[in-house]
């Protein structure tokens, strides 16, 4: 039988359902028989209560449990012989006419909107690449010195200088009133590494164990901590310990140290020249992956709906909630988390969601097996056992369908770039790191 769609607005539409009263009642009147077999009681010996004692207790709820289950066989049928893909799930209402021995349901739902892609010879996109220096390399071997560096109580004579660690007990007051975190005994920081403030950095230069010294200290506008932000305090430090570090030579033992099977310095710097390269992969391909699906949203048109927003928004306030739970966060789980905070990005995620699908389905983009494990080894080359990290993937449908998603992306970004009008730009090193 045609079934009858009614359109109301953009993606929104609404059918009719009808059930047979008699294919109900007869339903519930089974589901009851059933039920008795094994329902208990008072009074009674299980099996043996009588039908309308049960009728009594369960007619309501068995009826809501079979209609629910009628009419969403119902809906599901009409929606399928209709060829309507639904997006979310439908508002559906009992009618209060409806023809003799008949239930009628009016059924309200969005269905997924035609996406008319843009033409991508059109498109304009950056595409970016990058290089490791020597200058990188130099950098990360510091930073690996500075994990293995050693410390020793600096001669009482001599003052703080760069690169010290020093031990303080500090008080800050705001027209003479202490504020919170601006006291603290025992706190230990390096000097030079920015660690803190530079006004406060240069003042315990110079300092001896047990001096003390008085300084002014300008917040600036924008520091995180909004009550003394712009703000002048006064701070009274107390040295009580200082330490000048050591770092270790960069030799062959330094890299045995570190785990360099060759031993050797030139060994050591192909090796975090191999890490860094492949970080600058990952952060390259993610970059040129956001250009890509960014050109890619703007070309195309479509309407969103407003049920998969919707879902969207509840995953992103769920997001949020986990996330103050995990910092520890009072009663997170009931926090008032307002939805329209989420709503520009949940409504990029669903339309750019939609838009891929159609990319992917149209231009044959899924995901195949050999980039699936090619893929995961190259993710593996990182860990200690590459081989346990590939078996861990392969062994877990949630973790591959994650990665699938990844390499569905990139099938799109390497499909767009190849289309669209590309730019080339080489990024410094330090430029591609340091972005977010």
């Amino acid at each position: 039988m045609a079934v009858n769609v009614e359109t109301l607005e953009k993606l929104e539409r609404r059918i009719t359902l009808t059930l047979p009263a008699s294919v109900i009642n007869s339903e519930v009147e089974a589901r009851l028989r059933k039920l008795a077999r094994t329902v208990k009681a008072d009074g009674f010996r299980p099996g043996k209560v009588p039908m309308s004692v049960v009728a009594q207790r369960y007619g309501y709820s068995v009826q809501y449990e079979v209609v629910n289950d009628r009419v969403g066989q119902a809906f599901a049928d009409a929606t399928t012989e209709a060829q309507l893909r639904v997006a979310g799930a439908p508002s559906i209402t009992q009618k209060d006419e409806a023809a003799e021995g008949e239930i009628a349901f009016e059924a309200t739902f969005e269905v997924y909107p035609e996406v008319k892609l843009g033409e991508l010879a059109e498109v304009e996109v950056e595409r970016v690449t990058a290089e490791v220096t020597d200058e990188a390399i130099d950098r990360t071997v510091e930073i690996l010195r500075k994990q293995r560096r050693t410390f020793t109580q600096r001669p009482a004579a001599e003052g703080a200088a760069e690169g010290d660690r020093v031990t303080i007990d500090f008080e800050g007051k705001i027209d003479g009133e202490p504020f919170a975190g601006g006291k603290a005994e025992g706190f230990q920081f390096i000097i030079g590494e920015g660690q803190m403030l530079e006004q406060f950095d240069k003042a315990v230069r110079g300092m001896k164990v047990g001096d003390n010294k008085t300084f002014p200290l300008q917040f600036p506008a924008d520091y995180h901590g909004q009550d003394v932000a712009g703000k002048e305090a006064d701070f009274l430090v107390t040295m009580t310990k200082c330490e000048i570090q050591h770092l270790p030579t960069v030799d062959d033992e330094f890299a045995k140290s570190l785990g360099i099977a060759e031993g050797t310095v030139e060994a050591l710097r192909a090796d975090v020249k191999k890490n860094l390269e492949r970080e600058v992969k990952f952060r390259v391909r993610s970059r040129n992956k956001a250009a890509a699906m960014e050109a890619l949203a703007k070309s195309a048109e479509l309407d969103l709906p407003k049920a998969l927003i919707a879902n969207e928004l509840q995953r992103l306030v769920a997001g949020a909630r986990a996330d103050l739970k995990q910092r520890g966060v009072k009663d997170a789980e009931n926090a008032p988390i307002p939805e329209d905070i989420f709503r520009p990005q949940a409504e990029r995620r669903v339309r750019l969601g939609l838009i891929v699908a159609e990319l992917v389905k149209t231009n044959n983009l899924q995901a195949q097996p050999d980039q699936l494990r090619a893929h995961i080894e190259e993710l593996a080359q990182s860990y200690e056992k590459p081989a346990e990290v590939v078996r861990w993937y392969l062994g877990d449908r949630q973790r591959m369908a994650e990665v699938e998603a990844v390499v569905i992306e990139n099938n799109v970004t390497e499909f767009i770039l190849a289309k669209a009008k590309v730019t080339d730009k080489v990024l410094p090193f330090d430029e591609l790191m340091s972005a977010a």
